[in-house]
């Protein structure tokens, strides 16, 4: 389930329509300091993780703003379903070898990492980070009250994505996706 998804064009490209949609609406918002128009200032991202050859050239920038008002600038920078914040790696591929992590055999593990190219380090920073630095986070402990029973914190991330239900895998991660987008 997991290789399939991360390998599938399609996936990808909707989380691409998915981020193009929320950048239409940020700049339909305007400067949420002054109001004014928002101007494009996207920026580069070297985005890691995916099979190679497989993210559209578009998935190297991330959307984001500038206000045109003199004085102002302030910059606005959509949530993202691609991105999990100022991360390199693909969302969908840090939520997805994190939560199978708890229980891939060390064969299945090392396929997964090679296919994404994905170094065994990395991975334990991964977990490192969903245990600590997440579990701390103000956003996690304001959001955690939603889920009864509590989702288990040792188990991140795949005891949050079991809490999303939806007919398929793609669809919870996408919910899990857009429950993260800051």
């Amino acid at each position: 389930m997991c290789q399939a998804l991360l390998c599938d064009k399609r996936f990808h490209q909707l989380l691409f329509q998915f981020d193009e949609d929320l950048a239409a609406r940020t700049r339909a918002a305007g400067c949420p300091r002054c109001g004014g128009v928002l101007h494009s200032a996207a920026y580069w991202r070297k985005p890691r993780g995916a099979p190679r050859g497989l993210l559209p050239q578009q998935y190297n920038q991330r959307a984001s703003f500038c206000c045109a008002v003199d004085g102002c600038r302030k910059r606005a920078t959509p949530p993202s379903l691609r991105f999990l914040g100022r991360k390199v790696y693909v969302a969908a591929v840090v939520v997805l070898i994190s939560a199978m992590r708890c229980g891939l055999s060390p064969k299945r593990a090392q396929y997964l990492a090679q296919l994404v190219n994905v170094p065994r380090r990395t991975l334990e920073r991964w977990r490192c980070w969903w245990l600590q630095v997440f579990a701390q986070s103000a956003f996690w402990k304001a959001a955690r009250a939603r889920f009864v029973p509590p989702v288990q914190i040792e188990a991140l991330p795949a005891s949050l994505l079991e809490r999303f239900s939806a007919a398929d895998a793609q669809s919870r991660l996408i919910a899990l996706l857009q429950f993260l987008a800051p």
